[in-house]
């Protein structure tokens, strides 16, 4: 199949764009290369889209956990060492929002929320 195209951006909503891409860039080792007033983004990697980060006056963090559809999309950040990356992550600003999930099936991780609320897991397949 002939995609119609790749994706060039995942955007995060915010009320402060400044905070959250300053604790993206830190958590993904990427430079902050666009700082307007209402958009700030990280460079893009040959390995996936950028993130970035736009202004909403009236944003409302996501709930956790979301069932009813307010959390509609989270960030998996795949890392060697689970235990070392969550005392890091919450370091730079990440609020823990449950403990080490360990399933037989399935890679352990923990979920988080960044500084905006946004939650993401930490997963170690390692």
């Amino acid at each position: 199949m002939t995609p119609v195209g790749t994706i060039r951006s995942i955007v995060l909503k915010c009320r402060d764009p400044e905070p959250l891409a300053s604790f993206w860039s830190a958590v993904l080792g990427r430079d902050i290369d666009q700082r307007d007033d209402d958009w700030w983004s990280l460079t893009r990697t040959s390995d996936g889209p950028r993130l970035a980060f736009q202004v909403v006056d009236d944003f409302a963090p996501p709930p956790w956990p979301g069932r009813t559809g307010e959390q509609q999309v989270h960030l998996d950040v795949e890392v060697d060492d689970l235990t070392a990356s969550a005392e890091t992550v919450v370091g730079l600003g990440a609020r823990t929002l449950s403990d080490v999930i360990d399933s037989q099936t399935e890679a352990p991780w923990q979920v988080f929320a960044d500084p905006a609320g946004h939650p993401f897991c930490l997963v170690s397949f390692r």
